[in-house]
């Protein structure tokens, strides 16, 4: 390598630069609070010959790693077998087709080819939650859709900026199809802005270090990052490990979804074959192509976070076995829980097979979902209609060294629950509050961090509820006998009566009025290692904080009180201990 080791790390960390400032201008400028507040979105740059990742923002979703790489390479493609048409300098392309290397219609992706003395030298690629692109329901989560076209609007590659200036035709069409049309405006410039930008800070890496050095090092970056990953895969010893995770249902049979993996280490590499997960699902729990191998790929960076980000860091992995199961989804098997749900359940997969020989680096599962709850309707005071998206937090799991985290955000990304004083303002709701939910933490010697427990009240108007949530059936899986996770939870109030949707946390068109509430309760991470190894000193402050009563503590952890809060009197009861020992032994 002719690049000294100094200037291969400025420049590495200067493409990770010009990718943070795309995040950070695409959120600073965003309308849409679900992109505003909640940072869902991501920025990256990819490779001009076949769109392989070579830099992506900290602080984008890991899901959209995959997915943009997927999508841009797709795109290539296409524009080389002539089924797009050639780019020009300033042009950008929009596209959300699903199965062309998406997740699901609101995940709305642009890509702008990157010019230097006449010539593409890579690809600037962005990804931004639309909260609205059509379909049966405001928010696009249609829980019991059959087809993709009940899901939304459907974009295949188009320039929407050709030569820098915005297509108003292709415009019209998409806001003629979505509701809330006259919102969207701040949202697309605010998406092709943030290229921009990446245009304009690549250009100056460039211009300092030549065009020649900047190539050379994207490809010895990509080099050692395969190499560091393959390094750090040597601590997995030869053979194979198999899990099992659910979906609770598809949102139409109310049955569950298996994910059924077996990860195979050998020669340096590592094969994941799901060839044994259910097939094909009827309803929106199907997830495409791009989106499985990503939730691979973000469950490998959880575990091993020290890898660079860029394509070289996926090259040891194999992924098989997906053909015809539910983790292949085909037009027209519609996908919205696809990246929020599915993919989550596909990192939990990985995590639970992984946990066997790497017991000290891989965690119980975390919560596992975004928590999608949209609401749609119109606002008489504003005289103008909304869709309000909410996604949620949750716990994480415990791990070797430590209890997880609370209300963390969800496994596919850095996105964070909007604060509620922007919902409030922006749409017409009351949160009656926003707490931890209690209890919700799985037992262990390090316990899962809990989820979240909030209500909301619909103050004026009517409106329509959809939720794409999971894990309202199973709780996060515990690792090294730890126990699972308490599992997502929501009920509505209409009229004062509760209502539980009969898939558990999927339901959609609930119809709501002035005073009605939504309650939900999100899950807490799986518990690391025996909960009777738990320190009662860690036990007695879990009580008096409220995490969890004095009968869930005994039940647990083997922990008995007396007196009554905050000055409790703890003792720790061995026999009571050595008594459930002796029923787990037996149960094993």
């Amino acid at each position: 390598m002719s690049l000294d080791p100094i200037t291969l790390t400025v420049i590495q960390a200067g493409l990770q630069q010009v990718c943070d400032e795309m995040d950070l201008s695409f959120s600073r400028a965003a309308f849409s609070p679900v992109i505003a507040e909640a940072n869902d979105r991501s920025d990256g740059i990819y490779a001009a010959e076949d769109g392989a990742l070579i830099a992506q923002g900290v602080a984008g979703l890991p899901v959209f790693v995959g997915t943009m790489q997927y999508s841009t390479r797709t795109l290539i493609e296409m524009i080389n077998e002539g089924q797009v048409d050639a780019p020009n300098s300033g042009d950008i392309y929009i596209v959300n087709d699903p199965y062309l290397g998406g997740t699901h219609l609101m995940d709305v992706r642009f890509a702008k080819p990157f010019y230097r003395q006449g010539k593409i030298f890579c690809w600037l690629s962005n990804t931004g939650h639309w909260p609205d692109t059509g379909g049966a329901v405001p928010g696009g989560f249609s829980a019991s859709a059959t087809a993709v076209e009940q899901e939304g609007l459907r974009l295949p590659p188009v320039k929407l900026f050709k030569q820098g200036v915005m297509d108003k035709e292709i415009f019209s069409i998409i806001q003629s199809n979505i509701r809330v049309a006259e919102q969207r405006i701040g949202d697309v410039q605010a998406q092709a802005a943030a290229l921009l930008v990446g245009e304009t800070r690549f250009s100056a890496l460039l211009d300092r270090y030549g065009d020649a050095t900047v190539s050379e090092a994207i490809g010895e970056l990509k080099q050692r990052a395969a190499q560091q990953m393959r390094s750090y895969l040597q601590e997995i010893p030869e053979g194979t490990y198999t899990s099992e995770a659910y979906i609770d249902s598809d949102g139409v049979i109310n049955e569950p979804l298996t994910i059924c993996l077996s990860v195979t280490k050998s020669d340096g590499s590592l094969c994941f074959d799901f060839s044994s997960s259910s097939a094909p699902c009827l309803g929106p729990m199907n997830s495409v192509r791009a989106t499985t191998h990503s939730a691979v790929y973000l469950a490998m960076r959880h575990i091993f976070p020290d890898v660079p980000m860029n394509a070289g860091a996926f090259e040891p992995f194999d992924i098989k076995g997906i053909k015809n199961t539910f983790l292949d989804a085909q037009y027209p098997r519609p996908v919205s829980g696809c990246a929020a749900e599915v993919s989550q359940r596909i990192a939990e997969a990985v995590f639970a097979a992984l946990v066997q020989p790497l017991p000290n680096r891989v965690t119980a599962a975390p919560a596992g979902t975004s928590g999608n709850f949209a609401l749609g309707g119109h606002d008489p005071d504003r005289g103008r209609d909304y869709v309000m998206y909410q996604i949620s937090g949750g716990g994480y799991g415990g791990n070797a060294d430590h209890d997880g985290l609370s209300n963390g955000c969800s496994t596919i990304g850095i996105s964070k629950a909007p604060p509620i004083e922007i919902m409030e303002q922006a749409y017409p709701v009351l949160y009656h509050h926003y707490a931890l939910h209690e209890g919700s933490g799985g037992a262990g010697k390090h316990r899962g961090g809990f989820g979240l427990d909030y209500e909301v009240e619909l103050r004026r108007g009517h409106a329509k509820a959809s939720f794409v949530m999971d894990h309202g059936r199973f709780g996060p899986q515990g690792a090294c006998n730890g126990g699972d996770g308490g599992t997502n939870k929501v009920a509505v109030y209409r009229d004062g009566l509760a209502y539980t949707p009969d898939h558990l946390s999927k339901e959609q068109d609930i119809d709501l009025s002035p005073g009605d509430r939504v309650h939900v309760q999100t899950p807490g991470g799986g518990g690391y290692g025996d909960p009777l190894d738990r320190a009662p000193d860690l036990v007695v402050e879990d009580v008096s904080l409220g995490r969890y009563s004095p009968a869930q503590a005994e039940t647990l952890f083997g922990v008995v009180f007396t007196g009554s809060p905050p000055a409790f009197d703890a003792q720790l009861t061995e026999a009571l201990r050595t008594k459930k020992r002796a029923v787990k032994d037996r149960a094993h």
